[in-house]
Order: C-alpha cells, then structure tokens, then sequence
C-alpha cells in the first residue's frame, strides 16, 4: 500500500495518520511578543476531502472556540478521511481584547482577500487566505451574534446554491437562513476561489450557550460525514428537517427606555402580535412592541435599557408556523438529550 503523501503549510509537515498545531506568523505586538495564526492539522491515512473549521474571525465571538474545542476531542476525527484544517482562533488581537475588530479598528471579515503589503487586517486576511482557505474544497466558519444579542442556531448560506444547501440541509441547525454574499467577507472571496463555506451561526458575544455549541459540534460532524470524510458511526441525523428561511426582518424600538421581552429566539410569532414592552423609567408610560411580520425569532437583542430605533427581534418568515414550532421543538429536544463528551458533563 503506498502511504499518503505528508501534507506541507507554513514550511510545517504534517505526515499522513498524524495531527499537529502548527504557528503561522501574522505580526509583532508593540512590546515585541510575536503574533501567530495557529491551525490544528489532521491528516487522513486515506484520501479524501480538504475542509477547513474557522472560529474567531470577530475576536468577541467566543462560542465558535468552545465548539472547535469540543470538536478536536471528538473520538470521531481518529477515522478521518482527507485533511482538516482547524482553526479556533483567527483573530487573535481581538480575541485577547474582547473585541470584535482588529488594533487597527477594521472588521476582518470586510478584509478578505487581503493583502501581503497592507494593512494590519488586510496582512491577516490575506495569511488566511493562501495558507488555510486556498487549500480547501469546502470551510464552515463559526460566528455568534455581536455583543447584546442572542442568534438561534442558524446555518447561512446563498440562495440558489444545490451544493452548500445540500450541506446545510446534513448540518441539522434550526434553521437555514439565505443570505447575500458581501464584499470584503471571507465568504465572497472564498466563493471567488471556487472554495464553498457555510456559516454558523449561534449564540452571544462574549458568552457560551450549551444548546448553540452542541448544535455547532454535530452539525460539523455531520458535514463532516456528508463529504465522505467520517463515517457514520456515532453521528446522530437529525430528528427534523431544518427551516428554509429566504426573507427576515428586524422589528426596532419605536421608544427608549427599558425592554421587557415575552418572546424568545426559536419562537413562531404571527405578524401583529405583542412581543415585548417598552416602559418609561419613572413609570408614566408603556408603549407594545409589535411583530412587523409573522415568522420564527432568529435574533434578539438581550439588553433591557433600549433607544428608539434599537434592533430588537430579528424574525424570519416560515410557510408553516405548526411545521416550524414543530421543527425547533424536535431539535431542541435531541440536543438536550446528546451525551456531551466526558470533560464537559455538568456536574
């Protein structure tokens, strides 16, 4: 039998049947400590797909981290296929400031392509792009709601795609949301490269949430499977179908002041309904917060102190408000009752 050729990144081999961190370099800090974008690299005994798993792209966004943490521990990656290319965190400055952006004060995910000779982002991007995404086939990068707000579980992808929404579909999140590709993100200039990327979407900034991160770990799983890179064993099917969801709005504040919610993400409302409050501080007033269409809360701001104007539930349209109350509920369900691994039981 010939043995699979080592696979080579950053001047770093990484021998077939093998795994291993390696530190590509991004940049020095002003006190001189170096920078490095850090990839776990499992490379397959047998032939197979590369796909890479992105997390951190926004520095604030640490639910994407948790879940590559769990995924690297999975026993499932001892039979995999191809080469996986893991990264938990590929925003570092940001990471280590709590903040979404770079120093520089640029979105990294309006950075892409990037490039060799420019900005700080642009450096990054650009890094990330020869060295992780131009040696795939396929990447699920991981993201979670900006600060203050609280996404459901959700899978992203563009409209009239067969391949990503057949990905989608073997994920398994509540719901797949189409969305437009947008200039400057990781997912545009991948496209552009002929690199296919779903995206995860899940949780709150700066905050875990168990059900999003399970969700996250068997969805990629799943993928995983899909592209023939695991086998099955040990990878749950989901109970239901995901809800396709082509069009979402966000109802906003119509007042300032404190925010009580009576809905949830993962709810079905109908257009008109009450799903929140708005009171003065003093007391002398409340004004109803009203669903501007009928659908299932995707989003929603978490904070109780509003302005008007404020987002404060982002509501996709369903065809079937039963079928999708059911679809969530089933869901919800089979992520309660997944074992975790052994270093996360809640005691």
């Amino acid at each position: 039998m010939i043995k699979r050729a080592a696979f080579e990144i950053g001047g770093h081999t990484v021998e077939a049947g093998s795994r291993r961190t390696v530190d590509l370099p991004v940049s020095t800090l002003s006190d001189h400590t170096p920078v490095t974008l850090s990839a776990h690299v499992i490379h397959g005994r047998n032939d197979g797909p590369t796909v890479f798993v992105s997390a951190g792209i926004h520095g604030d966004e640490v639910i994407g981290v948790e879940i590559v943490r769990r995924l690297l521990r999975a026993r499932n990656l001892k039979s995999v296929r191809g080469t996986l290319i893991v990264v938990p965190i590929v925003n570092t400055f940001g990471f280590l400031n709590h903040s979404r952006y770079l120093p520089d004060r640029r979105d990294l995910n309006r950075s892409f392509p990037g490039s060799s000779n420019g900005s700080l982002a642009s450096r990054l991007a650009h890094l990330f792009m020869s060295e992780i995404v131009g040696r795939c086939s396929l990447g699920i990068d991981l993201h979670s709601a900006a600060v203050h707000r609280m996404n459901l579980p959700q899978i992203r992808v563009s409209a009239n795609n067969p391949v990503t929404m057949k990905l989608a579909l073997a994920f398994g999140a509540p719901v797949i949301l189409t969305s437009a590709l947008r200039e400057g993100s990781l997912r545009q200039e991948a496209k552009a490269r002929g690199v296919e990327v779903l995206l995860y979407e899940a949780g709150e900034g700066m905050r875990f949430d168990e059900m999003s991160v399970r969700a996250g770990v068997a969805g990629i799983l799943r993928v995983l499977h899909q592209v023939g890179m695991l086998p099955a064993a040990g990878i749950a099917k989901p109970r239901a179908k995901p809800l396709l969801c082509s069009d979402s709005n966000w109802t906003r504040a119509p007042a300032g002041g404190l925010l009580r919610m009576f809905r949830a993400e993962g709810d079905v409302v109908d257009e008109g309904d009450v799903i929140a409050a708005i009171s003065d501080p003093f007391g002398d007033g409340e004004i109803e917060v009203t669903a501007r269409q009928g659908g299932i809360i995707v989003g929603r701001a978490v904070m109780p102190v509003v302005h008007e104007g404020d987002a404060l539930f982002h509501i996709a349209a369903v065809k079937s408000a039963d079928l999708a109350e059911a679809a969530v509920g089933d869901l919800a369900t089979q992520l309660e009752e997944a074992p975790l691994f052994d270093e996360d039981e809640i005691i």
